[in-house]
């Protein structure tokens, strides 16, 4: 499991599971539902369902399984692992949404929102329990949005299944704790062994809690904020704070397009045009000594042709 974590790359989104307990094919079972990281400007998302039979939902209690954000990093780790061992009845499905994906399903043209991200995501691993033969007859969620819409909405698309979305779901029923547990200790370690894509040299890794608000973020935000490429794929650009940065930090550029009249506007707006970051010196290949060639052409090699 943690090594799977630690070699993953998000390009866009990644499933782990869980073997299938035989016993949950074959007796009638609770599933819940939850998430970690769903507010943080830094990382990926991670939801997670946890599943039993009825009858051993008192043992899935005496664990002591709580709401991962009451419990230490050390109690959530100690707690993971004893549902691993607990593999005879008791198993887990994560879905990690990584920050690109979130960003970009944020900012599409058609709205496509957190809340519906988040439902989809949550539908869809009910749905990869059933598909794998899960007897599902119960459903706790922690609620997204309005609890009874929410509500409404899963007990349609799964018919049959008893489905209860509450606030603070996470405290209330144990095996929505699990899944809890199971969500905030994958982010946890994602987070920790995140491997960066871009060349960042040596990355300080001191970047607080990954919240909007915390001073130590918005620092590593501002330190790693590239004035032309933006942010790391570790970043959600889609966030406000991320913006308001780039906005304020970075440089305008005008994209060229033939109803604004490309570089003659972005001359007349005295503003960048996109297509200068491609452009050389009317000497030949020699990048103008006030223009070095950002390191995303110089690693790939690339350079500006005059003719064709």
């Amino acid at each position: 499991f943690t090594a799977v974590l630690l070699a993953v790359r998000f390009y866009a989104l990644c499933r782990l599971v869980s073997e299938i307990p035989e016993v949950c094919k074959t007796e009638d079972c609770c599933l819940g539902i939850d998430e970690a990281g769903r507010g943080p400007v830094l990382g990926p998302m991670v939801y997670g369902i946890c599943f039993c039979p009825l009858s051993k939902k008192e043992e899935l209690k005496d664990m002591k399984v709580a709401d991962s954000k009451t419990l230490t990093e050390a109690e959530r780790e100690n707690l993971f692992e004893k549902l691993v061992e607990a593999k005879s009845y008791v198993g887990w499905a994560l879905q990690i949404l990584s920050p690109n994906t979130i960003s970009t399903c944020m900012l599409r043209r058609t709205k496509y929102n957190l809340n519906a991200l988040s439902h989809d995501t949550a539908i869809d691993l009910v749905q990869y329990a059933l598909d794998s033969g899960v007897q599902l007859k119960e459903i706790y969620v922690d609620t997204v949005g309005p609890a009874d819409k929410y509500e409404v909405k899963l007990s349609q698309r799964f018919p049959g299944i008893q489905v209860t979305v509450r606030p603070k779901a996470d405290s209330l029923f144990p095996v929505v704790s699990a899944a809890s547990i199971c969500a905030k200790v994958a982010r946890d370690r994602v987070v920790k062994g995140w491997n960066f894509a871009e060349d960042l040299g040596e990355v300080d890794t001191d970047y607080g809690s990954g919240y909007p608000n915390d001073p130590k973020t918005k620092a590593w935000l501002l330190k790693y904020l590239d004035p032309v490429f933006g942010y790391p794929q570790f970043v959600r650009f889609s966030w406000s704070t991320a913006q308001t940065l780039m906005d304020s930090k970075a440089v305008n550029v005008h994209w060229d397009d033939d109803e604004e009249d490309g570089e003659k506007a972005a001359q007349r707006q005295n503003n960048k045009s996109m297509l200068s970051y491609f452009s050389v010196s009317s000497g030949g290949n020699n990048q103008n000594a006030t223009h070095q060639a950002h390191r995303f052409f110089t690693e790939r090699r690339l350079k500006s042709l005059n003719t064709l």
